[in-house]
């Protein structure tokens, strides 16, 4: 005989989960007893949110595998909301499992007894509720198909406490195989055709590689295929570091002049959304040719001339097998060249203003000061969470040659920091992690910090603490002439970090920002670095769309 909770352990085994991220809660006690009898590791954080952003941080840095999160009934499943809708608009393949009271008194007003399968329906793939015992491996099975099929992203399974409780006949209950990733799908040869057809007329074609080229494990493919055609490429959302850092055809600063004079622009993985200003700056006599996993996403805000769908590694391997039969020479290599020196040209310009030594420290100098240091480890997890200090630091902040970059995606989510760190550090124990904060987003989930403590997770934070929202606060006072609920302090989150058992250390000066971080990590405890940054209220222009 065995319980609801051990047939989830060994199904979670089953599909290779090696760790959970959870709060505790009485709905779902059954389910840890499963997974300490499994060797499965459980960290629990102190808000369910943090539990489903970890969750989602663990499906982007374990690339074949599902992040799970387990949370109790009611606020548990409210409270995880957030980083659900966050693994959504990222397409993480994140497994939400929420408890419910007792299926015997469904509709009975039980203790935390709410629909959660309706909450959580439009922000997950598939959303649904295992009412037997013996069923459990069935339909976690279900909902993993729909994780990673296609578009990857989240699903929701809830299990009432007395179906999780219940003891059946173990040979009642069989566990069916788990596949984390999907049969893998390559496009139609004459479609490939079509896209090389168009490729061999153009002159300045450029290549946008978005989240899709992660989700695919295409990244060998992609650098295959930029180093036979030598089109420039550019990264977008999780395409970040999908690329060498080093690679002589990834650009960043022309991107915006590139796509203005592109006449093709090849779009892997990346949507036209808000991002790319829906396709508006795409030239209307363009080709766009567009790779996708999922046909849904084709032709999203601009139509498309060429529909590439599938894998994108099988689409970007075939594209090169026909070229290489056919004897094209497909090749861009003097156009690349010439981005080349525009982009340096600008990099120069750019590290003329990062050099200004005042105080209070200017965030242009954080920037450099931050991007020198990451680009001195090449093992390094860089985590973004936070709004102008992030988008700055993105810009200039290197991806490390074998580390990554992350940061919430689209949703644009603040609070992903601390659980984001905390699943990079569980599944790279030796490698540095560090999250660079604005000071606003460092509120909504620096608590995390004390789970990092208890779990001995030496993750590091830096904030660029400049008292205020500035994201909001320059428009609206460019916009309405006056500052209204966009103001903070210069507050010691260093200190809040040290009382919570770690290592906290204030910066005024900016040449003590990289000391500051050596000795963080020096630490060998959680850290965070709080750098006091001038309030810079001049409104640059930008904003949101």
């Amino acid at each position: 005989m065995v319980h609801g909770g051990i047939l989830t352990g060994r199904t979670f085994k089953q599909m290779g989960v090696e760790c959970i991220f959870t709060l505790s809660g009485g709905h779902i006690m059954p389910i840890y007893v499963g997974c300490v009898e499994q060797g499965i590791k459980i960290i629990d954080v102190r808000h369910e949110q943090a539990a489903a952003h970890a969750a989602d941080a663990w499906a982007r840095l374990n690339p074949g595998n599902v992040g799970v999160a387990v949370v109790t009934a009611g606020p548990g499943v409210t409270d995880a909301v957030t980083g659900v809708a966050n693994a959504w608009r990222a397409n993480s393949p994140i497994l939400v499992i929420g408890g419910q009271g007792p299926f015997a008194n469904l509709h009975r007003g039980s203790l935390q007894e709410m629909d959660h399968v309706a909450l959580m329906k439009p922000i997950t793939k598939w959303a649904g509720a295992c009412y037997d015992t013996a069923r459990i491996p069935e339909f976690i099975e279900i909902a993993i198909r729909h994780a990673v099929t296609g578009i990857p992203g989240p699903v929701f399974l809830e299990i009432p406490m007395d179906v999780l409780m219940k003891e059946v006949v173990e040979d009642d209950a069989p566990i069916p195989e788990i596949r984390t990733t999907p049969p893998l799908i390559a496009p139609q040869s004459a479609e490939i055709r079509r896209a090389l057809d168009v490729l061999d007329k153009v002159e300045r074609p450029l290549l946008m590689a978005g989240t899709s080229i992660k989700w695919s494990r295409a990244q060998q493919a992609l650098q295959a295929f930029l180093d036979k055609t030598r089109i420039p490429a550019y990264a977008n959302g999780m395409g970040r570091g999908t690329i060498p850092a080093g690679s002589s055809l990834l650009f960043n600063r022309t991107r915006r002049e590139a796509i203005k004079n592109c006449d093709c622009i090849i779009l892997a993985g990346c949507i036209l959304d808000f991002r790319m200003n829906f396709g508006a700056n795409i030239p209307q006599d363009a080709k766009i040719i567009q790779l996708e996993m999922d046909n849904l996403l084709i032709g999203q805000n601009r139509h498309t001339d060429v529909a590439l769908v599938g894998n994108l590694a099988c689409t970007l391997e075939e594209m090169l097998k026909l070229s290489s039969e056919e004897g094209r020479n497909i090749d861009f290599s003097a156009y690349s060249a010439e981005l080349r020196g525009k982009e340096d040209a600008l990099a120069e310009a750019l590290a003329a203003e990062q050099v200004s030594a005042a105080v209070p420290i200017e965030s242009s100098r954080f920037c450099r000061e931050v991007a020198q240091f990451v680009g001195n480890d090449d093992d390094m997890i860089v985590i973004g969470d936070g709004g102008d200090i992030v988008a700055a630091s993105a810009k200039v902040v290197p991806i490390p040659k074998n580390g990554l970059w992350m940061d919430p995606g689209p949703l644009g989510t603040l609070g992903v920091g601390a659980p984001f760190a905390l699943a990079a550090q569980t599944t790279y124990p030796d490698r540095k992690v560090l999250i660079i904060y604005g000071d606003g987003s460092f509120g909504l989930n620096g608590m995390e910090f004390d789970t990092a403590v208890r779990f001995n997770l030496p993750i590091v934070g830096i904030v660029g603490n400049d008292a205020a929202w500035g994201q909001m606060m320059r428009p609206q006072g460019a916009m309405y002439g006056e500052h209204v609920a966009v103001m903070l302090n210069h507050t010691r989150y260093d200190k809040m970090v040290e009382a919570l058992g770690g290592h906290g250390e204030r910066v005024t000066q900016p040449d003590q920002i990289q000391p500051a971080l050596n000795r963080a990590y020096a630490s060998g405890k959680p850290a965070l670095v709080n750098v006091e940054l001038k309030r810079d209220t001049d409104y640059k222009g930008g904003g949101y769309i």
